[in-house]
Order: C-alpha cells, then structure tokens, then sequence
C-alpha cells in the first residue's frame, strides 16, 4: 500500500516537473520610447537592433573578462531627442553646475582656467595630438567622455547618463531642432548673424574646399548657455573676429560669450544614409576611421568634420578648444556609438582592432582629467577600462 502510493506520488511530482514551462531566455530589447515621439528608427538604429543577438553570443563567451558588466545591466546613454523635457532640463543643470565650480588643474599654470567645466576643455588643448593621433581618436575619446559623464555624476548629482546627438535626426534642419532651437530645454540656439566667409576643409576640391557659413556665427542669442562665458583658446579658430588670447598657447584668460553657427550646409553629409554606409562599408577599422575623417575624393567631409561643423563657431568650430561647446559631447558620443555599431557586426574580430595597431603596452594619459588606462582595454563599452565602462546606447 505504501509503495502504490509512493509510486503514485512519485507520478504526480515528475509529471508536475514535465509539465512546468521551459523558462527561455528573453530578447534583449533597447526598450527605446514608443509615446509617439516624432523620429522613427533611421537605417543606423535598425542595423544596431539587429546586430544584437550576434553581440550577445560574442559576450556569451567572453563573460569571465566583462568585470560582471552585461548588456542587461549596462547603463544606457540615449539620444537627446528621446528624453523628456524634464530629463533635459536635469542635464543642462548639471553642465550649469559644472561650469560653476573651481577648477581643479594649476591656474598658474594655465590662468586662463574659469571653472571646473575647463579642466575638461584644457585637456582637450593640451592632448590634442594625442587625443587624435591614429590609434587613439576612437578609445581616448571614449574615455575622455566617460570622464566627464562620471563628473556630472559625482560632482554635479546627475542621475542620468551622457546623451548623444543622432546627426541624421537633425540634418535637415539643425537650428530648428530640440537641440539647438535655443529653447529653455536645448542645449543653446543660434548665433547672432556674422559675416564670415565659411569654414576652410584642407584638401577638398572647389566648392567643397569650403564650408558655407549657416547663418550665424555670433554670439549664442538663446537657451541656457547664452550667458555662458569662454575664457581659453582660441588656438585653432575659424571665425576671423575672436579676440586673440594673451598667450600664444592659448591658456590666458580670453573672456568672451559663445558663439554658434548651426549649419545646415555641414549637416547635408550627417544625414543617416551616410553613417549607414560608412558602417557597413568599412571592412577594417583603418577604412572605417579615414573614411569617418572625410573623403576627399568623393567631396564628402565626413561624419565627424561635418559634426564640428554643425555646431560651428567660438570654440565649437576649433580644433582644439571645440569640449567649449557643451554639444561636443553629445557629437563625440555619437562618433563612439557608431564605433560600437561598427565592432557588433564582427565582434570576434572588431572588438581587438585598433587603427595602426598601437603597441599592447600603449597608453592614454588624460593628465587631470581621468587616471591613465592601457589603450587596448578601451576598446569595449562592456566591460573595459578594467570594468570601469559598462554602458550601451539605445
């Protein structure tokens, strides 16, 4: 009697446990808006979405080197237009706070310093060359952003993460758009009218050896950094009236307001099908970054010249001094997506490519601005810089 019913109940718990469900493992998803906001998936966010489930078996495998950083638990850095209003706001308060506070680096040194915002721009000054050297654009700007992002963390009580600026969003009208329509949630408007003759491009063939002015130019007319004041540079300028710095270098104190030329003639190559093309027509690292830097052969001035550009002006449109503009960040953050989008198509491979293949020991010294990292452990968002990154854009 007891072993019927031991048999029975036997019976009845394997056939509970065959019976249960198969527990799968869901699909990540980027969980992007869906409330009806006014821009669509571009051929760039389709390609990203698809290209996941190759990323996620890559990371499958190299799980024990990704300091415990998945894509499930990765930060998420959005586009600026995906915000809400208030997220916005929350930002430009941050950067605000930022530019409030002293700098950290040695204003003897560089008395040129305003706040602690500047010791972010310096570094871009002082690291120009190594900062774009060939083997370093990509992974010292990732950590370069990284740093600042941690910044207004940890410094200013932002509790979100750096956006970035989908240029296709934007291309056909740029000042109009929630970034720079210089409303109270923007990142600034326009310039005042300047007569300037447009922005030299080295190397291209007539007309594209310049790019034509965009209707601004002067001083940042509205928006929250209107009243915001520059004090380094300029070093490499391209508006004919700045004033000059004190200091050959650059790093008197130069103070006058920003200035903008949000420019729809540099934005004419952002639009997506160009950053599409540049992706998936890129089959080494070195193609993908030249061909990213522009190409003159084909009058195209690139995604990242024509980035600068769009923000244009005092110091967005100088080499050295362009972090001034608070809108870098959201332009280099969007050069480090499309490099992320870039190594997803190959990761096995792509995820340990860096142009001209720099030494294993090479580095990046950002001097003051963040410690100094080996440059290949900057190579993935997923757990690199020793686990320090652990952040996706959706």
């Amino acid at each position: 009697m007891v072993t019927v019913t031991l048999a029975i109940l036997l019976s009845a718990v394997v056939g509970a446990v065959s019976a249960a469900p198969v527990e799968e493992k869901k699909a990540f998803s980027f969980n992007r808006r869906t409330d009806g906001f006014p821009y669509p998936l571009d051929e760039v966010d389709k390609l990203e979405e698809d290209l996941i489930p190759k990323f996620q078996a890559y990371l499958a495998k190299k799980n024990s080197s990704s300091h415990g950083c998945t894509l499930e638990n990765a930060v998420r850095r959005q586009e600026w237009h995906d915000l809400t209003i208030p997220q916005r706001e929350e930002y430009i308060r941050a950067v605000l706070c930022l530019q409030s506070k002293p700098a950290k680096a040695d204003k003897t040194q560089y008395p040129g310093l305003n706040s602690r915002y500047d010791d972010f721009v310096l570094t871009h000054e002082t690291q120009a060359f190594h900062l774009h050297s060939t083997p370093h654009l990509f992974p010292a700007h990732r950590l370069y952003i990284w740093a600042y992002e941690k910044a207004l963390r940890e410094e200013c009580g932002y509790t979100g993460y750096q956006p970035y600026w989908n240029w296709g969003r934007t291309a056909a009208d740029p000042v109009n758009s929630p970034l720079f329509n210089g409303n109270a949630s923007s990142m600034g408007g326009q310039g005042a009218p300047s007569n300037y003759s447009g922005v030299m491009a080295m190397g291209f063939q007539k007309p594209y050896d310049v790019i034509p002015p965009g209707g601004g130019g002067g001083c940042m007319m509205s928006g929250p950094f209107a009243n915001m004041t520059i004090s380094l540079g300029p070093i490499g300028g391209v508006l004919p009236d700045v004033p000059k710095n004190p200091r050959t270098d650059g790093f008197a104190a130069n103070k006058r307001c920003i200035r903008r030329d949000v420019n729809k003639n540099a934005a004419a190559v952002t639009f997506a099908n160009y950053t599409y093309s540049l992706i998936k027509n890129s089959p080494t690292i070195d193609k993908f970054q030249q061909d990213m830097l522009g190409i003159p052969e084909k009058n195209d001035w690139g995604v990242h010249m024509a980035g600068h550009y769009t923000i244009g002006g005092d110091p967005g449109g100088d080499f050295y001094s362009s972090p001034g503009d608070p809108v870098f960040w959201f332009h280099h953050g969007m050069v480090d997506r499309i490099w992320w989008i870039w190594q997803m198509q190959d990761p096995e491979n792509r995820m340990n490519v860096l142009p001209e293949t720099p030494p294993k020991d090479d580095f990046v010294d950002l001097n003051w601005t963040v410690g100094r990292e080996n440059t290949w452990d900057l190579n993935d968002s997923i757990g690199g810089a020793g686990g320090k990154f652990c952040y996706i854009y959706v």
